[in-house]
């Protein structure tokens, strides 16, 4: 009783648990039309992996659909069993998926049809008798000489042949000794050309070799046939750098027109290094490519006009007759005058006035308080040479135009009484030095 109970226990713990699925080799991709997987994802639980049921698994080296079951496509016709009269051809399909496959067509996984290579099998041909010998190849000591036989008797069919050669080959002696035909030995060197330079335009130099009918020289009995060809060679120097043309001068150019239109002027002259021009590092042409020429046009040119001077201003006079400004701050009018001088052949005239206006004051005779005037600047040394010249520098006593509007002493005409104070030295003395010998 105890054992009945026991084993319905460990049937009841065996129900209750759940079934273990299997671990697979999972794969993203099953392909329909050869039934393999690719793209692998590693092992998992079979039915973790056909939850997509595009993948596929791998179970004991086979590669699986996770699909329900179906066929693959036919593969192609294999060959033909047989390569002459009638054989046979298959093709296959796999079933792929978990579970079998139906076939309602009932064509199965393999199909077999009859098959025809070649309408006929091959059959060899037999040889013909086999023909004279050749002559010899040589016409002395040894050489070789061949004969031949034909695949005819009888012809083969339906692609066969003939077991052995058609050809056979042996050895002759003619029994007569050969001449030694010359030989030419390797070519020397080139020797030097004929030039260091080849000159623009023409050929250039050429350089010569040798060789000698000694490798091997021609037999004299039996008589040997001398070497074909020439025994020298000859190359152009292409290689050679174009020899230096120095420049020459070509002829002088027209000459320019004269410079100028009047007066005395000069012309130009041209000449280019063009004959020849220098090349490949030639020397250029000595001398100047432009040459100048005095030319006169005998035609006096236009001279302008130039002031001179302006003279001294004349008297300060007063603006009206019935007034007087001597000694007075009240101005009077001014004018000094100047010449437009050495105008000739057309020459243009002087710009500007030749009167020129001002306003002034009257001072001659006056009475006024006089003042020193600055320093003067110092004058030249006296002498111009030795230890004993010396330079001075002066100032000078003024009038004292303050009470004045306008304080220009410029513009005060005549000759003022004025005193200055005494006291103070009017002129200044030092001496010069680093001056010359006399």
């Amino acid at each position: 009783m105890k054992l009945i109970m026991m084993c319905m226990m460990l049937l009841l713990v065996l129900h209750v648990q759940p079934a273990v699925s299997q671990m697979v080799q999972c794969y993203s991709e099953f392909s329909l039309t050869n039934g393999t997987c690719n793209d692998v994802l590693g092992e998992v639980s079979l039915d973790d992996c056909c939850m997509n049921s595009k993948y596929g698994y791998v179970e004991r080296g086979v590669c699986k659909s996770c699909r329900y079951p179906a066929w693959t496509e036919w593969s192609e016709w294999s060959e033909c069993t047989v390569t002459c009269m009638v054989g046979v051809k298959q093709r296959r399909r796999a079933c792929y998926g978990m579970g079998k496959c139906h076939d309602f067509s009932q064509q199965g996984s393999i199909q077999t049809m009859p098959c025809v290579d070649r309408d006929c099998c091959p059959e060899n041909g037999g040889w013909s008798q086999w023909s004279p010998w050749q002559p010899c190849s040589a016409t002395c000591e040894t050489g070789i000489k061949i004969r031949n036989r034909k695949c005819t008797e009888p012809p083969p069919k339906c692609g066969g042949s003939c077991f052995g050669d058609s050809e056979e080959i042996t050895d002759c002696d003619t029994g007569i000794v050969c001449p030694t035909h010359g030989g030419w030995s390797a070519w020397g060197s080139w020797g030097t050309c004929m030039e260091t330079c080849q000159k623009e335009g023409f050929q250039p130099p050429i350089q010569t070799r040798h060789r000698t009918c000694t490798n091997p020289p021609p037999s004299t009995v039996p008589r040997g046939n001398d070497c074909q060809g020439s025994s020298t060679e000859t190359q152009k120097c292409h290689f050679l750098p174009f020899c230096p043309v120095n420049g020459n001068w070509g002829a002088w150019l027209a000459t320019s027109e004269c410079s100028v239109t009047c007066g005395v002027g000069k012309q130009i002259h041209h000449r280019k290094c063009d004959s020849p021009a220098p090349k490949h590092a030639g020397k250029g042409c000595r001398g100047d490519d432009t040459k100048m020429t005095l030319c006169s046009t005998n035609i006096n040119c236009p001279v302008d006009g130039h002031w001179s001077e302006w003279g001294e201003w004349s008297e300060c006079k007063p603006p009206s007759s019935s007034k007087t400004i001597t000694c007075r701050n009240r101005q009077g009018s001014w004018k000094r005058l100047r010449s437009c001088l050495g105008r000739k052949y057309g020459g243009l005239p002087c710009p500007g006035e030749m009167v020129d206006l001002g306003t002034c004051y009257q001072i001659q005779g006056c009475d006024l308080q006089g003042l020193w005037s600055e320093w003067s600047p110092w004058g030249f040394c006296k002498p111009d040479c030795g230890q004993n010249a010396s330079q001075t520098r002066e100032k000078t006593c003024i009038p004292d135009v303050s009470k004045y509007s306008v304080k220009n002493l410029k513009i005060f005409s005549g000759k003022p009484n004025i005193k200055c104070d005494l006291s103070e030295d009017t002129e200044q003395s030092r001496p010069c030095s680093n001056l010359p010998q006399c």
